[in-house]
């Protein structure tokens, strides 16, 4: 399989203060991935460098073969990336239908795309609350509105930060089992995400950064068996 996102000495920062650290990455087609590291350490400031929110100051950020880095964040999601960020950021008086509505696209261009009705079946109780607005959801509800938005433009890379923050378990098991769904369906996914024995269930290749630099990467089963690498990194 070919990379479908490769970062390659990525640094970037804010207002003169640098961040990263000559970060490189890359996942492939059809891979689950996780971006792992204790708060503070830069992968927020990774994923909005991918999305065109940060301009790098060095390095380079090839989506699907091409130079993104530099690009509009429109542009980048047109191009087919779409976030499901922390906080959700759904839009509170907009129905759960019209949330969806207004992200509807084929960026896939797929002969059998994510649209309302194949939201709605992954997604039932979005279906029962389609009329509600979306202050009126609960959190996981939110939640599954937010994947369910991100799904509808039927994107070539699917990005989750904290997917699963302050959920209760039993909602939390169901988003995970939604990416389970997902990662059978071919979907890209990249998740930044705490639970690691999750991930690891999840996931096929993990890079772990610390203070803007990558100090450990490998597969599921390198990081299964070295639970050092957990609490060094991830205070596990």
């Amino acid at each position: 399989m070919s990379a479908i996102l490769e970062i390659e000495d990525l640094h970037a920062g804010y207002g003169g203060t640098e961040v990263l650290f000559g970060l490189s990455l890359s996942i492939r087609e059809g891979e689950v991935a996780t971006l792992l590291g204790r708060n503070g350490m830069g992968k927020t400031t990774t994923i909005r460098s991918v999305l065109g929110m940060i301009a790098p100051s060095g390095g380079s950020i090839r989506f699907r073969g091409e130079r993104i880095d530099g690009r509009a964040t429109e542009s980048i999601a047109r191009a087919g990336i779409a976030v499901v960020p922390e906080g959700r950021q759904i839009f509170p008086n907009l129905t759960v239908e019209e949330n969806l509505k207004a992200f509807g696209a084929n960026r896939r261009g797929s002969a059998t795309p994510w649209d309302l009705s194949r939201v709605y079946t992954f997604f039932p109780r979005l279906q029962e609350r389609r009329r509600n607005m979306g202050n009126q959801l609960s959190g996981g509800e939110q939640q599954m509105l937010a994947i369910g938005r991100a799904m509808m433009t039927n994107p070539h890379l699917l990005v989750l930060d904290e997917a699963t923050e302050g959920l209760a378990p039993l909602v939390r098991e169901e988003i995970w089992q939604c990416l389970h769904t997902l990662s059978a369906q071919g979907q890209t996914i990249l998740v930044i995400d705490k639970y690691v024995q999750r991930l690891i269930a999840l996931a096929r290749h993990h890079t772990i950064i610390e203070r803007g630099r990558v100090v450990w990467s490998g597969t599921s089963e390198a990081l299964d068996a070295d639970h050092g690498i957990w609490h060094r990194y991830l205070g596990v």
